[in-house]
This record gives C-alpha cells, structure tokens and sequence, in this order.
C-alpha cells in the first residue's frame, strides 16, 4: 500500500480545450497520465489529485473527465483547483453522495492513510501583476489586487483549519497538507499557510498549479523549517505520480 499525489490532468473529453500550446510535455498528455498511473499505483494504494482536473464548467461537461479518473487504479482523492468550475465549494458532501465512494473530495473534510491525516483546500496566493525594470528587477506589484487575494487567502485558512480540527478531533496527530495553490508566491518566505504546516505539526505540505519551467521555482521545494513541500503539477512530473508514503 502507497500514497501517491500528482495535480493538473487538465482533462477536456467533453470541452474543446488543447493544452499542447503549453508545450510538448502536453502533447497526449492524457494518454502519458493513463499509462504511469497504470504502471504505478496498485489498487490498494491511494492518489490524491491536487486539483485542476477538468476543462469542462459544468458537471455534465466533465462527466468523461472524472470517469477517467475513477477508472484509474486506487482510492482517488480530488482536491479543488482554481479552473475547478463544476465544483461548487459550498455542495462538496453532495459530490460526495453523488460519486459514492468511486471518487473522494477533499473540502471542508478530511481522509486517512494509515495514521496519517489527509487534509486540504485549494489554497490562493498573490500572482501579480508584478512589474520590473529593463534588467529584470522587481520594482512593485498591483497592490489592489494584493488586498484582495489576501482576502482569498483568509477564506481559504478558514476551511483548511476546519479540515485540521476535524481530523485532530478524531485523534489523528500526524498530517499530510494539500493545496492546488503554492504555498507561498515569489515575494514571500512564508505564509498564513507555511505558518498552519507549522502550528499543526505537518510532515509534508504537497501542492502543484505552477506550470512550465519558469514557474516552477515560484514556491518551496524541498525540506524548509523541517516539512517537505512538494511539487507535484502533472508537466513538472512529466505526468508520473509522486510517491509521497510507502
């Protein structure tokens, strides 16, 4: 039994939308998915998908998208990702009565592995605009903006802290923390979110949204103050699951 985590199948069985303008790693980029979930995960092993799972901005639209998911091997969790349109927040118990336990959705709740607690929100993050100078320099950013996804931030600390106390109310006292958004954005060491990894006494925080390769040192990578962050978007993994637990 294992746990995995990969983000961003950015599936459109059903919607006409193309990834392979992002680059060639997209090109099939479905079939690449198939095929290393396939050799990898085992029907006892569990993967969590860190959001952006279809293209689609209605249930009906995604309906192929998330049948693809269920047909892959293991328990999967899905967690909300920012172009996540059919999943309404605030109904995530009723996408859970509606999929029966073929597919998992991480809100304002939490899952287990083993003794491990799983929790998560889609998370949010200041991504600019950021201005700079001829010779690349940061000079400011668009501050309204930055209010307001501070804003969003809050929101979303709300139902990340929800997830915790529910699980710690259960008795669990090891964590796993998933996001869809980057912990922290390219102006920050750390963050309201950093910060909760820390309170709650995370082993690992995992998260993906960032894509090609001039973002995918946007955030942590890697140990800081003692928990591994972990990027795991679906192109920076040339679309092969991440082992996160044995």
């Amino acid at each position: 039994m294992a746990l995995y985590a990969m983000g961003d199948f950015h599936l459109s069985f059903q919607v006409d939308k193309s990834m392979d303008i992002f680059g060639s790693v997209w090109k099939h980029h479905e079939k690449k998915i198939q095929k290393k979930v396939n050799r990898l995960v085992k029907p006892e092993d569990t993967l969590v998908i860190t959001g952006d799972h279809s293209w689609g901005r209605k249930l009906e639209e995604c309906r192929l998208d998330l049948e693809f998911i269920s047909n892959l091997p293991g328990r999967k969790i899905l967690l909300r990702g920012n172009h996540d349109m059919f999943w309404d927040a605030k109904k995530t118990a009723r996408l859970n009565e509606q999929f029966n336990s073929d597919l998992y959705f991480l809100q304002d709740n939490f899952y287990t592995y083993e003794d491990y607690a799983l929790v998560g929100t889609k998370g949010y993050t200041f991504e600019g605009p950021f201005y700079y100078d001829a010779w690349g320099n940061l000079m400011g950013w668009d501050e309204e903006k930055e209010e307001h996804a501070k804003k969003l931030v809050d929101r979303e600390m709300v139902r990340l802290r929800k997830s915790f106390e529910m699980a710690r109310e259960a008795g669990y006292h090891k964590f796993i923390m998933f996001l869809h958004y980057p912990p922290t954005n390219i102006l920050e060491k750390e963050s309201p979110f950093t910060a909760i990894a820390l309170e709650y006494g995370c082993e690992r925080v995992v998260y993906s949204h960032c894509h090609g390769s001039s973002r995918f040192a946007d955030s942590i990578r890697g140990e800081y103050q003692g928990i591994n962050y972990d990027l795991v978007s679906g192109d920076y993994l040339d679309f092969k699951p991440v082992k996160l637990l044995p």
